[in-house]
């Protein structure tokens, strides 16, 4: 599994969200600023995080976006999943999809690859942005 643009952006975007949870809607402009996002591609991916139940949108003067639930609600894997995809590393062994492959009987990596799905996926559950946002400012800190 690789993550992409769309994945780091809007990762960062989830972070930034978090860390101003309970302040209200924050609006892209301040997102994009904080987190380096270009703002049109940032306007994308919060469309797509919204749609996936993890931000609320607002429009107007006070409008922006906030998490949809408390950042320690929210995992890792379900931000990487809206914005990439299933975590499979193969689509032969993804949920819903119909393997057509000739070597499905005598494949000896479909194992290793759910495998490693099930690691993955166990990793970034174990992550939620109510974690990695005080991680974060703990790292800010020590920086300082």
């Amino acid at each position: 599994m690789k993550i992409s643009t769309k994945g780091e952006y809007g990762i960062r975007a989830m972070l930034e969200l978090s860390q101003h949870y309970g302040e209200g809607y924050v609006q892209s402009a301040k997102i994009a600023a904080a987190r380096m996002i270009p703002e049109n591609y940032l306007y994308q991916l919060l469309i797509t995080l919204r749609k996936a139940g993890l931000v609320q949108s607002r429009r107007g003067p006070q409008g922006g976006h906030m998490l949809a639930r408390p950042p320690k609600e929210i995992t890792l894997a379900e931000v990487v999943r809206a914005l990439e995809g299933p975590l499979a590393p193969v689509t032969c062994i993804q949920e819903g999809v119909v393997d057509t492959c000739p070597y499905t009987e005598r494949c000896v990596l479909k194992d290793v690859w759910r495998e490693v799905t099930a690691s993955t996926s166990r990793i970034l559950t174990d992550h939620t942005f109510g974690k990695l946002a005080e991680r974060e400012l703990e790292l800010e800190k020590a920086a300082s």
